[in-house]
C-alpha cells in the first residue's frame, strides 16, 4: 500500500511512501540523457529527457517507483491490486510493459498535456520483466506544476481521471475515491457551530474539534482521504527548507508503523521510505522506516549527458543528534 502527493509552493514537489512488507533492494537511479532505453515493443531510445526517482534496477534497467524527469513532470505506480487488467500485443498501438510506463513518459513528455496525448495510443502490455518478477498490478499519478491525472487499465480499457487533489492510494478505483470525499464534506480545520439540537447547549471541550470524523486507520481510502485533507489544509513558507518539511509532514499523517497492518503471520507492511522531489530542480529528498534524517540527491551535480545510471544506495539506520 502506498500514498502519493503533489505540492505547490514557490516551487513544485512530488513524492510518495512506499508501504510494503518486503524491500527489493530500491535505490536512487538518475537516468541520464544517453541512457540506452531498450522497450519491449519499441525498440532501443538512445536520447531522451534525463529523469531521478527511486527504482530497483535489475539487469542494468531502472524499475522506476516514482521518478521525475528533468523538465519537472512527475510520475509514480501504486499499488491496484483486484483491478488493473492489462492486454496482449496490438498491433496499432504503442505497446508499454507496467515496468515501461514511467520510463517511457518520462523520456518523452515535459508536460502532463503532453502525457495525455502520448497515453492515448498506449497499449499497456501483459508481458513481464522477467518470469520472476510478473506485471505489477497498478496505477500511476501523473503531475506537473500547472495538473495531476491519474491512469488506471481495467477491464474497460484505459481512463484517465482529473486528479484535482493531488493525491493517490490504492484501491479502490480513483472515481470512487474522489466520490468518497463527498462523505466528509463537513470537515474542517475550524471548530464548528453547534448544530446538533437548538435544545442543547453542546461545548468546545478541545482544539481541532472540526476535524472530528477524520478517518485514521491506515486502509487506502481513509489514507486517500486523510492525505487530500492535510494536504489542502497545509500552510508553509516558500522557501525549500520550509517547503520540504512541510511535505514530509504531509505524508507522515499516512506512515505505516511496523505492527499496525500485518500481512501474514509475523509479518507486517511498514512505510520502507517517503520521498519528495523538487521537480523543478531535480533533488530528491527521502526518508527510510529505519532513518528519519532527510537524505537529499541532486540530479544536476551528474553529468546529464552520460549514458550509464548513477545509482545511489539508500542511507540506512538512525541519525540520532547527541545535545549533551
Amino acid at each position: 500500500m502506498c500514498t502519493a502527493a503533489t505540492y505547490k509552493t514557490k516551487d513544485f514537489y512530488f513524492g510518495r511512501t512506499l508501504d510494503y512488507d518486503f524491500s527489493y533492494g530500491h535505490e536512487i537511479a538518475i537516468t541520464p540523457r544517453n541512457y540506452s532505453f531498450d522497450f519491449r515493443g519499441k525498440g532501443k531510445q538512445k536520447t531522451h529527457y534525463a529523469m531521478i526517482g527511486m527504482a530497483y534496477v535489475c539487469d542494468n534497467y531502472p524499475l522506476y517507483y516514482d521518478a521525475v524527469n528533468e523538465k519537472g513532470l512527475g510520475m509514480a505506480g501504486l499499488n491496484f491490486v483486484g483491478n488493473a487488467v492489462y492486454r496482449e500485443k496490438k498491433e496499432d498501438k504503442d505497446n508499454i510493459a507496467t515496468f515501461e510506463l514511467i520510463p517511457w513518459l518520462l523520456s518523452r513528455c515535459a508536460t502532463v498535456r503532453e502525457a495525455r496525448q502520448e497515453l492515448s495510443n498506449i497499449n499497456i502490455w501483459n508481458i513481464s520483466f522477467r518470469n520472476s518478477l510478473p506485471p505489477a498490478q497498478l496505477h500511476w499519478i501523473i503531475a506537473d506544476s500547472r495538473e495531476a491525472i491519474t491512469v488506471e487499465a481495467i477491464k474497460e480499457g484505459i481512463r484517465i481521471y482529473d486528479n484535482p487533489v493531488g493525491i493517490l492510494t490504492n484501491n479502490p478505483p480513483f472515481d470512487m475515491q474522489m466520490f468518497s470525499l463527498n462523505n466528509f464534506r463537513h470537515l474542517s480545520a475550524k471548530n464548528l457551530p453547534d448544530t446538533f439540537s437548538a435544545t442543547l447547549d453542546l461545548k468546545e471541550y478541545s482544539r481541532g474539534m472540526g476535524a472530528i470524523g477524520l478517518p485514521g486507520d491506515v486502509s487506502s481510502q481513509s489514507r486517500f482521504i486523510r492525505a487530500a485533507f492535510i494536504k489542502l489544509n497545509s500552510l508553509s513558507g516558500e522557501s525549500e527548507q520550509e517547503s520540504v518539511n512541510q511535505f514530509f509532514h504531509i505524508l507522515n499523517s499516512v506512515e505505516q508503523q511496523r505492527g499496525c497492518c500485518e500481512t501474514e503471520p509475523d509479518k507486517y507492511e511498514i512505510t520502507l521510505y517517503t520521498s519528495c522531489c523538487n521537480a523543478e530542480k531535480g533533488i530528491y529528498y527521502y526518508t527510510t522506516y529505519d532513518n528519519h534524517q532527510i537524505s537529499a540527491v541532486d540530479m544536476h551535480k551528474e553529468n546529464l549527458d552520460a549514458e550509464e545510471l548513477v545509482r545511489y544506495p539508500l542511507s540506512e539506520g538512525e541519525q540520532i543528534r547527541f545535545i549533551n
